[in-house]
């Protein structure tokens, strides 16, 4: 008879483990697994992330929006003089055209409360004018008294210089005329001796007669006397002719200097009465020239008593209210705020001394407007949201006084017209005065390194001035020991570039 089949045992559903008791203890549970694997990869995301993903270094300031050309930055309309306000012309918050009247300010300086004192300027100036018209005529009159004076002196002195060379031709015809009448006379005296000899008779020393007497007659010897008397009269008359011939010779030299000295004196006075003119017109032109700038002030003044404005632009600020109210030259009246351009937009930051020294012109910078919605990543510039862009323009030299350093900046006009960034938003909506935040861009760095670096709070980085390379040589010799070199320095100056 057959055997009966084996009952089969039921099997456990879990098999016992062959793992010691102590060591399934320590283990851990199944469904941490995936989480301590979703860890150790995120670890390793981390690393990876630390080390390749890139981080743009940044210098936070705050700011406010500002107009950059100083003509068209709010101005304070001041008053030219002082005075009372007689009233304005504008209210509050008007908007004015350049020249157009803003307030009247009436005078209380006693020098200028005459309301005809500029008609009678005018007229005293006229009468400046007539006396001038009249010194001018004078001097020209004396100008041509001077040119006749000047003609009848070239005239005289020569006709008086004439009659002293006549005196001295006179002087000299008058010695000749005496020399002949000498020798006149000595012939006439040896001629009567003979007659004397020949009528008389001649004895010698002896006193014995020489000649016979009576050879002549006495009549002839009468007219021989008579003949020397005359002769020697005219010897006498000549002599008193050149006498008189050099006395009329040196009167005719005084007479020429006279004449000479008597033109020139009258030319000098009508040559001082002709200065005096000229002195007279020059104090004349003087005084039209002082009055002409009295008037013309006093126009001017009669301009500033309206107060102008100059530019146009929103009035606002009223200062002075009233019409009996009095105003010092310089007072402050109200502010005028010009209408702003979109090319004159920009923003001036204020960053601390430590960070002053990495900004450069020309760095860019991303802004973020107070009222304008913005998300900002400042480590990626690139993804951030509601941020405009701009470039540094100005850095002062000095600080303001609490150890912060002043940017101006300017929209980044190069990325608006290429279309990398958006321009700024419209003055209209964008007044000066709104608070900014804004981030000047540095060295692209590791995220790694950043976070090293805020944990050592080290500054950022900026390789601006980098170390100079050494030279290298120039020889022959040199280059020949630089080509055997190593390429250790060719990849130091590769890690270098």
């Amino acid at each position: 008879m057959a055997q009966p089949a084996r009952q089969l045992k039921a099997i456990p559903a879990t098999l016992p483990s062959s793992k010691p008791q102590a060591l399934q203890l320590v283990e851990s549970p199944r469904p941490a697994r995936p989480l301590a694997l979703i860890m150790v990869l995120f670890l390793i995301l981390l690393i990876f992330a630390l080390i390749y993903v890139p981080w743009q270094q940044s210098i936070t300031g705050v700011g406010q929006i500002i107009v950059f050309s100083p003509n068209d930055r709010p101005q304070n309309v001041q008053s030219q003089i002082p005075g009372r306000l007689k009233g304005w012309k504008v209210k509050e918050g008007d908007f004015v055209e350049a020249g157009m009247v803003i307030a009247e300010i009436a005078e209380i300086d006693a020098k200028f409360l005459d309301p005809n004192q500029l008609e009678r300027l005018e007229r005293q100036r006229e009468f400046l004018f007539a006396q001038r018209e009249a010194a001018q005529s004078r001097a020209a009159a004396l100008l041509q008294q001077i040119k006749a004076l000047e003609q009848s002196r070239n005239l005289a002195i020569p006709a008086a210089e004439e009659r002293a060379r006549q005196a001295a031709d006179r002087l000299r015809s008058a010695e000749q005329a005496l020399e002949a009448a000498k020798q006149k006379l000595l012939a006439d005296e040896l001629n009567f001796e003979r007659i004397r000899d020949l009528n008389k008779g001649k004895k010698d020393a002896d006193g014995n007669w020489i000649i016979q007497p009576g050879l002549r007659s006495d009549r002839d010897f009468e007219l021989a006397r008579q003949t020397v008397e005359t002769s020697r009269a005219d010897v006498i008359r000549l002599q008193a002719m050149l006498d008189a011939a050099i006395r009329d010779t040196k009167v005719g030299e005084l007479d020429a200097r006279r004449v000479e000295n008597d033109t020139l004196a009258t030319l000098s006075s009508a040559q001082s009465s002709y200065a005096s003119a000229q002195e007279t017109i020059a104090s004349l032109s003087n005084s039209i020239q002082k009055l002409d700038i009295e008037i013309q002030n006093f126009r001017e003044r009669i301009q500033q008593r309206q107060v102008i404005a100059p530019r146009a632009g929103q009035v606002t600020q009223l200062r002075a209210v009233g019409e009996t109210e009095t105003l010092k030259s310089g007072d402050v009246l109200c502010v005028l705020i010009p209408q702003m351009k979109e090319e004159e937009q920009a923003v001036e930051l204020l960053i601390s001394d430590f960070d002053a020294p990495l900004v450069r012109l020309g760095d860019p910078v991303r802004l973020q407007f107070e009222g304008f919605p913005a998300v900002q990543f400042v480590g990626w510039p690139s993804v951030a949201i509601g941020t405009f862009g701009g470039r540094v323009v100005s850095i002062d030299s000095v600080d303001d006084g609490l150890s912060r350093f002043r940017l101006l900046i300017r929209p980044d006009y190069d990325a608006i017209n290429l279309g990398k960034d958006d321009p700024w938003p419209d003055p209209t909506m964008l007044r000066p005065g709104t608070q900014v935040t804004g981030w000047v861009m540095l060295r692209v760095v590791s995220l790694g390194f950043e976070l090293w670096r805020q944990f050592n709070g080290f500054p950022p980085m900026f390789d601006r001035n980098p170390i100079e390379r050494k030279k290298k040589p120039k020889d022959d010799k040199d280059k020949v020991k630089a080509k055997g070199k190593s390429g250790k320095d060719d990849d130091g100056d590769k890690d270098d570039k």
